[in-house]
């Protein structure tokens, strides 16, 4: 299989100092603007747009005021269904949910009702690395260790189609680790409080999201996706250790979408003028020293990729061979 998404070449995309314009008549003056956030409260997702909405008003023309409405679903399909059909195209909805909602599409997950590429996309505020991160006080020091031990650890996870669920899947269908994983937890947060209860062993999730808990060492990562950030370079790569060419495509192709790791989105059909307007806050925004600040003290790296960088990935991603779609099905879904 071949399968390539030219990254260095498609975040240098991203790397444009961006002008904000201010209209004489914005369509953001005396308004609110909603960040819909397609998980509960607390978690990476939540905890981004929650910066973004302090910091975006300084941007945008009219300095409206903004707010993060959560509403979670179907692992954030219920939260995309609602920006891509229900919200109007005017600017005044944003929509974030999980990254992986083009591999639900990829597949034909019932429910999806989008086309990921006709949302008027954004960009992404971050570029994302799946670890796998377990408790502290087991005895495992690294992931061979923990390969080698064959005794069962239990992963919390919300459900199939997020990190949390599909990575540790992926590495105890093909790398032979004997995991347990129960899913149903709403959010990542719901999973450290129940790692924190000693309920559960280990999760998976953005490293950015676990970041706070491993610097408290309540857990330290073991391994890593293929995207690499400052901190983690030394882990071991999943699909580096894939015992086959199928099992490590199958790990590849999972992962693609971790470089649009917060998914910002408008709805389809909002006008250029005002997605211009709206790109360009965000990559201001994301600039600013004080969400720099802020976001450098909640141990998150943020990001600008643009709108268009984002798309190219989100299409190659769509582009891939029926033969390795229906593999790729085999072991990836998605699910409450």
């Amino acid at each position: 299989m071949r399968f390539s998404l030219a990254l260095a070449a498609i975040l240098a995309l991203a790397l444009g100092s961006p002008r904000v314009g201010l209209a004489q008549s914005s369509p953001f003056e005396g308004k609110t603007v909603t960040i819909v956030v397609g998980f509960k409260a607390g978690g990476g997702y939540d905890r981004t747009a929650r910066i973004l909405a302090r910091h975006l008003p300084k941007y945008l023309a009219g300095k409206p005021n903004v707010i993060v409405q959560n509403m979670p679903g179907a692992n954030s399909i219920t939260a995309a269904n609602h920006v891509y059909a229900v919200a109007k195209p005017d600017g005044l909805t944003i929509g974030t949910f999980n990254r992986n909602l083009v591999l639900a599409q990829l597949t034909n997950v019932p429910g999806v009702k989008f086309d990921m590429t006709k949302f008027a996309w954004i960009g992404s505020a971050a570029s994302e690395t799946t670890v796998l991160a377990i408790r502290s006080d087991l005895p495992y020091k690294s992931f061979e260790e923990l390969r080698r031990s064959g005794k069962t650890v239990v992963i919390g996870a919300t459900g199939p189609g997020a990190n949390t669920y599909d990575f540790p899947l992926l590495l105890k269908e093909f790398l032979g680790v004997n995991f347990k994983i129960v899913s149903g937890y709403s959010s990542s947060a719901d999973i450290m409080l129940a790692i924190e209860r000693k309920e559960v062993d280990a999760r998976a999730g953005s490293y950015s999201s676990l970041r706070t808990f491993i610097d408290r060492k309540l857990v330290h990562p073991v391994i890593r996706a293929r995207a690499v950030e400052t901190g983690i370079e030394q882990l071991p790569v999943d699909e580096n250790l894939a015992p086959t060419p199928r099992a490590k495509a199958i790990m590849a192709l999972r992962s693609a979408p971790e470089v649009v790791g917060r998914p910002y989105v408008m709805s389809p059909g909002t006008p250029e003028p005002i997605l211009r307007m709206v790109r360009e806050a965000f990559a201001a925004a994301l600039k600013d020293p004080e969400l720099v600040a802020e976001a450098t003290k909640a141990k998150m790296e943020l990001e600008y990729t643009s709108g268009e960088a984002t798309l190219k990935i989100l299409t190659e991603v769509l582009s891939q061979p029926k033969d390795v779609v229906d593999e790729f099905s085999k072991y990836v879904k998605f699910g409450e």
